[in-house]
């Protein structure tokens, strides 16, 4: 037998370190998008929309903050307060707390916050969010947003993924893969958190799911080195450790040529990138740069950790080119149980977001990004206009009208887009599901959410599942 038909094509290409086989297995790589040293560089599809947005940054409000509370203003709630809810509107409907919703008489829950025009726009927003209210003109209020699913960590896993189910890719890991990044020396995708504890569900919020490693969020911290074991140990010099990283990076390569495994890639990636962020995340948080005027603007201290210095750090990454900056800020909750009252509790959250989520529109603007940069805010889903039997201050979680908004990147300002029926818990104009808000993000970013795909376990998966339609109202 010929000696050349033993060979496999493995080890053919372990066996051509220069030559064809090399050539070959680099170019796989780069047709796949993982011989790139990192998301930077990877190659970008041809967009299918102009894009409007270049940069997202997600204000995540964990817990579903009370739309009731905030914008959907209902005198016809507040003038039936006490009375018990139709059974027209319970029929076939499922709460997260069964027992105080069905087993004893649900009665309505009229709002005790003040509601007023603001705008030119007119729109309605109450006395709890008054910096937000001086931004009306520049955002629109989307107040029919429904999900599929009523408990927090699948509902928050749903609005970040599309899917209820573990091990899906995120939404800001869908857009790192999907565009790729402007930046070097960060991730394409970073989240920050704050609040009392982190989202429920954790770190698969930002997972990169089946997608290559390299795609997933980045958490960074609120106080020390933003990035855990970001500051090279005592003694170790910047020479030694680039000589350790070739060496690990030249192991990994030689595995690579042999294996062909993407997820090495990934790792060699990644090496680098940490290998410049302990220059580059340095950098960024230091605030010693901003000026008094806009740490006034957002309200923030600069020695210590909050939203509001989570919102000026995500100016900095986008104005270097991070693709998708993600804040989460807990807990929204109000059931009405200790610490989670509609009164206490929920106002200290929105003082604790109000000021910073504002000034994030405004220093945007006034800086000419947020033509380019998309802002969201809102949560995993809404309350009901019922109040919940255990307690007289607090609201059930709802799946049938969340209230978002959005500004900047291509969308319409000072609009309002649904409308709720005269209690608050349906949809009677302009119904939006999840999917659609995550096909209209895609659009604003130039990309057609069903061609958005990723072939794993012999299917083809996509953000929007099968579902997903524009809301093209939203659209500038």
């Amino acid at each position: 037998m010929d000696p050349l038909h033993l060979i496999t094509r493995r080890h053919l290409f372990k066996n051509c370190a220069v030559g064809v086989g090399s050539l070959a297995l680099a170019s796989l790589l780069a047709e796949s998008g993982f011989a790139a040293p990192g998301p930077s560089t990877q190659k970008i599809p041809a967009l299918q929309y102009p894009q409007k947005a270049k940069n997202v940054i997600y204000l995540f409000m964990a817990g579903g903050p009370s739309q009731l509370e905030l914008f959907d203003y209902k005198p016809k709630l507040n003038e039936l307060n006490g009375k018990p809810i139709p059974d027209s509107y319970l029929a076939g409907k499922r709460f997260a707390f069964m027992d105080s919703s069905f087993k004893q008489r649900t009665t309505l829950l009229g709002s005790r916050r003040k509601f007023e025009r603001f705008g030119k726009s007119g729109t309605y927003i109450s006395e709890s969010i008054p910096h937000i209210a001086k931004i009306v003109d520049d955002i629109a209020i989307v107040k029919t947003v429904s999900t599929d699913v009523f408990n927090h960590a699948p509902a928050i896993l749903f609005m970040n993924s599309g899917s209820s189910q573990f091990g899906r890719p995120s939404m800001g890991a869908w857009v790192s893969y999907g565009i790729g990044s402007e930046c070097k020396n960060l991730p394409s995708f970073v989240v920050m958190l704050s609040g009392p504890r982190g989202p429920r569900g954790g770190a698969v919020n930002w997972g990169s799911g089946f997608l290559p490693t390299t795609h997933q969020g980045v958490p960074f911290r609120a106080s020390g080195d933003p990035i855990v074991d970001i500051s090279s140990p005592m003694g170790i010099s910047d020479h030694h450790q680039r000589d350790s990283l070739d060496a690990i990076n030249a192991l990994n390569a030689k595995r690579l040529q042999e294996t062909g495994d993407a997820e090495i890639q990934t790792r060699i990636s990644q090496y680098e990138m940490a290998y410049r962020m302990q220059t580059s995340a340095p950098e960024l948080t230091d605030l010693s740069g901003e000026t008094k005027e806009s740490l006034e603007l957002y309200g923030v201290d600069p020695t210590k950790p909050s939203f509001a210095k989570n919102c000026l750090l995500a100016r900095r990454l986008v104005e270097r080119g991070v693709r998708f900056v993600q804040l989460y800020h807990t807990n929204w909750d109000s059931h009405g149980g200790p610490g989670e009252t509609l009164e206490k509790d929920f106002e200290a959250r929105c003082k604790e977001v109000d000021q910073a989520s504002a000034a994030l529109v405004m220093d945007l603007k006034q800086r000419g990004l947020l033509k380019d940069t998309l802002v969201i805010w809102g949560g995993e889903f809404g309350r009901t206009p019922m109040g919940e039997n255990r307690t007289s201050t607090g609201r059930n979680h709802h799946i049938d009208s969340a209230t978002m908004w959005f500004a900047g990147g291509g969308v319409k300002s000072g609009i309002t887009v649904g409308e709720t029926d005269e209690l608050g818990f349906n949809a009677v104009e302009d119904g939006c599901h999840v999917h659609d808000i995550h096909a209209t993000i895609l659009h604003l970013l130039g990309l057609e959410h069903t061609k958005l795909t990723f072939r794993f376990q012999g299917r083809d998966f996509r953000l929007t599942d099968v579902k997903g339609r524009l809301i093209d109202k939203l659209l500038a």
